[in-house]
């Protein structure tokens, strides 16, 4: 099992962001989490990341992991290229060379300022910028926010090429339930900080009461076609 996590608790003072969350990623699986703002997905990035120290719980991953930050969180007035070996500042060689055959688009912007990049390339940079810490899993959070719906489609195409080349688990956490549906065959349904639903998501596209309570009425069977 990539990652496990049971009956995890997270507050801010009185306040509960996580109440008795627990899932699993199993070896080289695409999983989503889906739900919308203030559900607690970002307080459980942090918790599985060590940011934030749960009340109760447990959190057990079988392999090295990274994490792909919500708003990319570039240094911008460095290069691409030094953007990127900051992602393997614990390992030797730093060699750019993997993510460059996986993300073929940013070698020709290697020497170029993050700061300069479209809000599209810039993501590109935090994923490869993750994928050079070498992870068994991959923690995306909020991988198409403030992108246009081709953008985001297209960095979902290289996360699932990344998958099938080198095995690599991702556990995305997404608000755009149909391009987290497009990538990954299991999903988990976050709201109030409780998992509320959660199987195969070829059986929770087609559950009506979902796409009415959770996915605001979002046609995610349509969304494959």
């Amino acid at each position: 099992m990539m990652l496990s996590i049971d009956d995890l608790v997270v507050r801010y003072g009185a306040a509960t962001a996580l109440d008795g969350v627990s899932l699993t990623v199993g070896d080289a699986e695409l999983v989503a989490l889906v739900g919308p703002n203030g559900a607690g997905k970002t307080s459980l990035v942090n918790a599985i990341s060590g940011i934030v120290k749960p009340v109760s719980g447990r959190i057990e991953v079988g392999g090295r992991v990274a994490q792909v930050p919500e708003g990319r969180q570039m240094f911008g007035e460095l290069s691409v290229e030094d953007n990127l070996r900051l992602g393997a500042w614990r390992h030797r060689p730093k060699t750019t060379a993997p993510v460059y055959e996986l993300l073929p688009d940013l070698r020709r912007l290697r020497t170029q300022r993050a700061d300069t990049l479209s809000g599209g390339q810039q993501q590109m940079v935090a994923v490869g910028r993750a994928l050079m810490a070498q992870p068994d899993l991959l923690v995306v959070d909020e991988l198409s926010l403030g992108l246009a719906p081709m953008v985001a489609a297209q960095l979902v195409e290289h996360l699932a090429e990344l998958n099938r080349t080198r095995g690599t688990a991702v556990l995305l956490i997404e608000q755009e339930i149909g391009l987290a549906f497009e990538l990954c065959s299991r999903a988990y349904v976050l709201e109030s900080g409780r998992i509320v639903a959660e199987g195969p998501t070829e059986q929770l596209r087609h559950a009506p009461e979902l796409q009415d309570a959770y996915f605001g009425g979002l046609d995610v069977a349509g969304a494959e076609d």
